[in-house]
């Protein structure tokens, strides 16, 4: 059980970016070593007596079972949380909220809207926080992409990777990942839906090799791996407008052989099959999705290792 305040800073999971290589390494290394059956440190339960909090202000599949289960696999107990059945969705402050679960738990996900509230969250938590999905990032999901990647192709630094369609919360996360990983992002969008500004300002900043066009074809030429998302996110309106500039970018049979030969197909589900994927692309013999799809519950370990000072 967590106590009022703490010696260290916590270690929140909010963003790539925010964390060196070297962490998200060691993380990577703890998940890969976890679906091995080998858990770091030599304990069985690492996390026994712990606990964690599941913070729902948006649907989820992937995120809940994979953590939920984490942190009982690791020893752990989770808690989960949804909008409508706790205060935060009748007025309480973030703030208020941070302060009060870190007197019950030990870590706090939140899977929510606007990055804002991750931020006020883990501003006034004195544990750590981890960012399960925002607006703007999905960093978990993308260290089970880079593990999975890794596991077919071996390392992906150097490699190239092309993201054709919306320039959403994941393609802002593949662009923190393409940096800190140093591989080479190749992003196709609509210009009306091009990743942020600031997101592409960061990487050039860094150095990192990320190019946008609006050409798939181009995107995908010699890639690694080819990654999509839905069209239309939870939030997202007008989903007529956006099936209408994303149709050109659906990744087809024909898209993937632009790429080289034995590239894989990636997406972070739910998908939609007829509209950013074909079902003979996803359910063909390039689609890694459902490794992708497992390696979150072993990436989710690996964070939740690192944050509570198990590794």
């Amino acid at each position: 059980m967590s106590s009022s305040s703490t010696d260290a800073a916590p270690r929140h999971f909010l963003d790539l970016d925010k964390l060196d290589t070297g962490t998200l390494r060691r993380i990577l290394d703890a998940g890969h070593a976890c679906k091995k059956g080998r858990i770091p440190g030599g304990k069985e339960k690492p996390l026994a007596g712990k606990s964690l909090a599941l913070i729902f202000e948006k649907p989820s599949t992937r995120t809940r079972v994979s953590f939920e289960l984490g942190i009982k696999e690791l020893g752990g107990e989770a808690v989960v949380l949804e909008r409508d059945s706790m205060q935060l969705g009748r007025g309480e402050t973030v703030a208020d909220t941070a302060r009060v679960l870190s007197r019950y738990v030990d870590c706090i996900m939140v899977r929510t809207t606007k990055e804002e509230k991750l931020l006020e969250l883990a501003e006034n938590a004195t544990v750590p926080v981890i960012n399960g999905l925002t607006d703007r990032t999905h960093p978990c999901q993308l260290m089970a992409d880079v593990m999975t990647f890794e596991e077919h192709c071996g390392p992906i630094a150097g490699k190239r990777i092309a993201w054709i369609g919306d320039g959403n919360n994941m393609a802002t996360s593949w662009t923190h990942a393409a940096v800190r990983f140093g591989f080479e992002l190749q992003i196709a969008c609509p210009p009306q839906l091009m990743p942020p500004g600031q997101v592409l300002g960061w990487a050039k900043a860094e150095k990192g090799r990320v190019h946008v066009t609006a050409d798939p074809k181009e995107a995908v030429k010699d890639a690694d791996c080819v990654v999509t998302d839905v069209w239309v996110s939870m939030g997202d309106t007008d989903a007529m407008g956006r099936h209408v500039m994303l149709a050109p970018y659906q990744v087809t049979e024909a898209v993937m052989g632009m790429a080289k030969p034995g590239a894989v197909f990636m997406h972070c589900l739910p998908a939609h099959r007829g509209e950013e994927v074909t079902a003979g692309v996803i359910d063909g013999p390039q689609s890694v999705v459902w490794d992708e799809a497992e390696n979150r519950l072993h990436a989710q370990k690996g964070i939740l290792l690192w944050s509570l000072g198990a590794i």
